[in-house]
C-alpha cells in the first residue's frame, strides 16, 4: 500500500499579535486509491489543511512527505514542481481565467510543468474534455458555460498533469443538486476506474458519507476519523 503523503504534527499558526492556530498536530497518511472527506464546523481548519497538503502554504511546525519526499527543506521551485506533477486542485469557485478558453484554461498546468509539446497538450486537452462531456465547447470562454460545466472544466484541469492525488475544496458547495451529484460522481469515478486519490473538503454530511475515510476536524485538530469497513485504504 503506497503511502502519497504523510503529515506528522503538521501545524500551522498565523503570527498575529495574538498568534491566531489553524492546525495543530496534525498526524495523517493518506494511500493511493482513496477518496476521503475532510468535515467540521466553519473555522475548524479544513481549508487550512488542504492547502498545506496541497503545498499552497507553508506549515509554522511536522513533517510533510509527498510521494515519499520531505516538503520542509524545498524550494520554491521544487514546491512547485511536485504541485504540478503530484497534486492536482478542485476549488468551489473553478478559478477559471475568462480571457482563456476552456482548452486554454485546462493547458495551463500543462505549459507550467513543461513535460508535452504543443500538439500534446492539445491532444491531452481535448480528450480530457470529452471524457467529461466537454468535447464540444474547447474554444469558449468560461462565462459561455454552466456552473456545472465550468467546475467539469477545472476538474479537466485538475488532471492535466495525470497527478495521483486531487485536492478539492467544497467542489459542490456553489452547484445545484443536479450538478452537485455529477461532480460527486465523476470525482467518485477517477478514484475507482482511474486509481485516483481524491481529498475533499465539505459541508455536505450526506456526500462525505458516502467517501471511504471522513476526517473530522475541530479547532484545528482531528476530532475523529471514520472508515469504511468495506473500503479500506488502496481498496
Amino acid at each position: 500500500m503506497t503511502a502519497l503523503i504523510e503529515a506528522e504534527g503538521l501545524t500551522r499558526v498565523l503570527p498575529e499579535t495574538v498568534p491566531v492556530t489553524l492546525v495543530r498536530d496534525i498526524d495523517l497518511t493518506v494511500h493511493e486509491r482513496e477518496f476521503i472527506a475532510i468535515t467540521g464546523p466553519s473555522g475548524s481548519g479544513k481549508s487550512s489543511l488542504l492547502y498545506l497538503l496541497g503545498l499552497l502554504d507553508r506549515p509554522t511546525g511536522g513533517i510533510l512527505r509527498i510521494g515519499g519526499k520531505d516538503t520542509g527543506p524545498m524550494d520554491e521551485d521544487e514546491r512547485a514542481r511536485t504541485r504540478l506533477s503530484m497534486l492536482g486542485f478542485v476549488f468551489q469557485f473553478h478559478f477559471l481565467l475568462p480571457e482563456f478558453s476552456v482548452r486554454e484554461n485546462v493547458e495551463i498546468p500543462m505549459r507550467r510543468l513543461g513535460r508535452l509539446s504543443r500538439a500534446e497538450m492539445h491532444e491531452r486537452s481535448a480528450a480530457l474534455l470529452a471524457s467529461l462531456g466537454l468535447e464540444g465547447h474547447l474554444d469558449k470562454r468560461p462565462d459561455q458555460l454552466s456552473g456545472g460545466q465550468r467546475q467539469r472544466v477545472a476538474v479537466a484541469r485538475s488532471l492535466a498533469n495525470d497527478p495521483p492525488v486531487l485536492l478539492a475544496d467544497e467542489p459542490t458547495g456553489s452547484l445545484d443538486s443536479k450538478n452537485s451529484e455529477q461532480v460527486f460522481g465523476i470525482l467518485e469515478g477517477l478514484v475507482r476506474e482511474r486509481g485516483k486519490t481524491v481529498i475533499a473538503v465539505t459541508h455536505d454530511l450526506a456526500m462525505a458519507g458516502r467517501m471511504h475515510r471522513r476526517i473530522h476536524l475541530v479547532d484545528g485538530r482531528i476530532e475523529a476519523v471514520e472508515q469504511d469497513a468495506a473500503a479500506g485504504a488502496g481498496d
